[in-house]
């Protein structure tokens, strides 16, 4: 790799103590490790009103898609709520668009109080697909996460090591090489060419 890729990281999680943002973290120290520079976007230091399409640059939309403009990788990282992602993360998510997102890799991760955190990584994946970014095929679920968690350290060495090959292949595949235009993306209408 010629170039020290970018790696942002977007937790879909307002609250103080928050595995999410843990989590994401932690893959962002993993792309760090691998050789990126990394940052991450909190939703918190961030005032996105509630997406109006009509609104001209609300709040602070334009410096938010600006900084994931600028990232070769994208950590996207949620909780589960009612089996998908977070309003949070869909409310900063509408803000983007093909500018922000094609041809971008991005990596996924859920936590979840519960079990099968596998229904919010497949909404995203969606999004993603939609939007022409390039999700890496590893992805982190992180069920029961209050247990997995010890004074905001992952303990649990298998979901732990889920997280840290999350952030070496988002870098990884940082500058992966587009395939052809899919008949999908050509379909899809707000494409760039």
């Amino acid at each position: 790799m010629s170039q020290q890729p970018h790696v942002v990281g977007i937790a879909g999680s307002l609250r103080d103590a928050s595995y999410t943002r843990l989590s994401v973290e932690r893959a962002l120290r993993a792309a760090d490790r691998s050789g990126a520079t990394t940052e991450l976007l909190d939703l918190r230091e961030f005032d996105l009103p509630v997406y109006d399409g009509d609104a001209d640059e609300p709040g602070d939309a334009a410096v938010f898609t600006a900084e994931v403009r600028r990232a070769d990788a994208v950590v996207l990282g949620t909780p589960a709520y009612h089996g998908s992602y977070s309003g949070v993360l869909k409310n900063a998510l509408d803000y983007c668009g093909f500018d922000e997102f094609e041809d971008t890799t991005v990596g996924l991760l859920c936590v979840a109080g519960g079990s099968f955190p596998t229904s919010p990584l497949e909404h995203l994946r969606s999004v993603c697909r939609a939007l022409n970014a390039w999700v890496v095929p590893h992805q982190a679920a992180l069920p029961r996460v209050s247990s997995k968690y010890e004074d905001g350290e992952l303990v649990d060495e298998g979901l732990a090591e889920r997280v840290d090959v999350l952030g070496k292949r988002v870098v990884q595949y940082a500058t992966i090489e587009p395939d052809p235009r899919t008949v999908e993306a050509v379909e899809n209408v707000g494409a760039g060419d």
